[in-house]
């Protein structure tokens, strides 16, 4: 297809006369390979299915056990907005390594409370639904950021069901709805092209309207449709059938939602970085718990990996999961690539090492994620030697001999880790919000340094420069 570029202005998400922010604990040094890998590492649990879950679990007919939950600033965020509308939510001992269960137990929803939705797009988009079977006022704000992030689909729709919205006309947080206890549902049509976020938000809670819901997508290309389809199978494996009729539309009956036991699958975007180290500096890196059937975008770094130069080996280990190894072999090719979504970030830092070209498109959604992760992305690479052009829906990044430098992160956990990726093999990389990856992995820093990522006798390890 073709390539439109556009302006390549400096970017600075926080304001062009803001400083970007700086953390109490100053730049990260990227660990640089010092040699091939041999390193195993098990990853905690799914973001986009933990707070599926959460959400699922606190209007559901009954207690849920959520085996093996994600524990980050998104996955507690969730947690202190259903607590705060009066779902119990107890932490329960279990056998994962990140922390315990998750034993969730439905209560009268009720109003009367403000919820922080940081910097979460689960957060700000699944809870105004269910809030608004609340009885009572409910006000939502997030981080600074949060409040330039698309809402104004979720407020119009929340709004053509009869709830009464305050946004002051800005369409975006903070905001306050005012539920009556119950939402009538019927026929709705939206404009999703922002984020499958506004249609997977609605359809979580459609069962508990009083009429469930037709939802109709009327806008551009919807993107993201992993995370619809992984929103109608946890709906599914809860006795709720979603109907598709024709493409962009759901009908959701209403319904009871089934109280379930779930075992919340590792995050496999998350396990992007890991499985990159590998073709990036050569060696091999296995990912334990892979899911051998999931809904998860992740899973499409198998063969993105595999196209990009790396040899991909899949070992089952039962019936539902198995060990992932990737190894790398020397080479690093370009990628032509449409709707990578989440994984861009992680693509375009490989990309950036790559020795032929890279086109990514149909992710100009990216824009309204945790920062516009198309000019972030080729500002921080261009920064550092790149040839990096944004084009209205993707980036083509070009073979460039990159340096050192402070790579900025823009409080986007994905930017941080793409940061780490390319410092691996280029001296001198420093990351200036490593914490940010508390979004989705707090462990992140300590797993790309430490043990998990440092197998006894393995040939090469990853050492602070310095150390």
């Amino acid at each position: 297809m073709a390539i439109s570029k556009i302006a390549q202005p400096q970017f600075n998400p926080y304001g062009d006369d803001a400083p970007l922010p700086q953390t109490a604990t100053g730049p990260w040094k990227a660990p640089l390979a010092t040699g091939p890998f041999a390193a195993t590492i098990a990853l905690p649990g799914s973001k986009s299915l933990t707070n599926r879950e959460l959400i699922l679990a606190a209007v559901a007919n009954g207690p849920s056990l959520l085996r093996a939950p994600l524990y980050s600033r998104d996955s507690a965020l969730m947690i202190q907005g259903l607590r705060a509308l009066g779902v119990r939510i107890d932490e329960v001992p279990g056998t994962a390594p990140y922390g315990p269960d998750l034993l969730v137990t439905p209560g009268d929803l009720e109003g009367g409370v403000s919820i922080d939705c940081g910097l979460a797009g689960t957060v700000m988009r699944f809870l105004p639904p269910l809030a608004a079977l609340a009885l009572g006022p409910v006000a939502f704000d997030g981080d600074p950021h949060a409040r330039t992030r698309p809402m104004r689909a979720m407020l119009t729709a929340l709004r053509e069901l009869g709830i009464d919205i305050s946004d002051d006309g800005r369409g975006s947080l903070p905001f306050s709805l005012y539920g009556t206890g119950a939402v009538e549902g019927g026929e709705l049509s939206i404009d999703a092209s922002a984020s499958s976020q506004f249609v997977s938000g609605l359809l979580l809670v459609a069962p508990r309207f009083r009429n469930g819901l037709t939802l109709h997508h009327t806008g551009a290309t919807l993107p993201s449709l992993p995370h619809i389809e992984m929103t109608i199978e946890t709906l599914a494996l809860r006795g709720v059938v979603v109907e598709p009729p024709t493409p962009g539309t759901w009908v959701v009956p209403a319904s009871e939602i089934a109280a379930r036991d779930v075992d919340i699958e590792p995050d496999l975007s998350n396990a992007g970085p890991f499985l990159a180290a590998a073709l990036v500096a050569g060696g091999s890196v296995t990912v334990t718990g892979w899911p051998r059937a999931t809904t998860q975008v992740g899973e499409r770094m198998r063969d993105i990996l595999s196209q990009m130069g790396a040899k991909v080996n899949y070992a089952p280990t039962t019936d539902e999961i198995g060990d992932l190894t990737v190894t790398g072999t020397g080479i690093i090719r370009g990628i032509t690539l449409d709707e990578s979504s989440e994984l861009a970030p992680t693509v375009a830092a490989i990309a950036a090492l790559a020795t032929s070209e890279t086109v990514l498109t149909g992710i100009a959604h990216l824009r309204g994620h945790e920062t516009d992760r198309l000019a972030a992305l080729a500002t921080e690479i261009n920064a550092l030697g790149g040839d990096v052009t944004e084009t209205d829906d993707g980036l083509v990044i070009r073979p460039a001999k990159l340096h050192g430098g402070l790579w900025h992160s823009y409080a986007d956990h994905r930017m941080a880790t793409a940061g780490a990726i390319i410092g691996l093999v280029v001296p001198g990389i420093e990351i200036d919000d490593i914490e940010t990856t508390a979004k989705t992995l707090p462990q992140f820093a300590a797993l790309w340094t430490g043990e998990p990522m440092r197998s006894v006798g393995a040939p090469g390890t990853l050492e602070l420069p310095g150390a």
